[in-house]
């Protein structure tokens, strides 16, 4: 996927017709993109029993990691209300794949670029 900045603006909005949100009224959407170029999208998933709810970057990155990719390197993340910064539990699954993973937000048509190793400071480990 080139990046063209526009273009991914454009498919993420899209995105968010997809949102499952009625509880919050709060559409998230997400691509996550792999070292070779592919791309997997996602929205947030909202559910009645709210810790059920799945965010909008762990549906891009469970898609990537269910087709056999994890060599994931950057995540793009739009909101319907800007900026929507990644959760701790979607910054600890970035991690698992990517500690130098690069996170995108588009705030209306600004772009705000940020290293995960920033906003995550001290992640869980994998065993050994």
């Amino acid at each position: 996927m080139k990046e063209d900045y526009k273009e991914i603006l454009e498919i993420l909005k899209e995105l968010l017709k997809n949102s499952y949100s009625p509880y919050s009224k709060f559409k998230v959407g997400a691509i996550a993109l792999t070292k070779e170029g592919k791309i997997f999208k996602g929205v947030n998933i909202e559910n009645a029993s709210y810790g059920l709810t799945v965010c909008a970057e762990r549906v891009a990155i469970f898609k990537a990691v269910s087709e056999g990719y994890k060599d994931l390197e950057k995540i793009y993340i739009y909101a319907d209300k800007n900026p929507c910064y990644p959760c701790g539990a979607c910054l600890q699954v970035m991690a698992e794949f990517n500690k130098d993973m690069e996170i995108i937000i588009f705030d209306k048509d600004k772009m705000i670029k940020k290293k995960l190793k920033n906003l995550l400071t001290n992640p869980y480990n994998k065993l050994s």
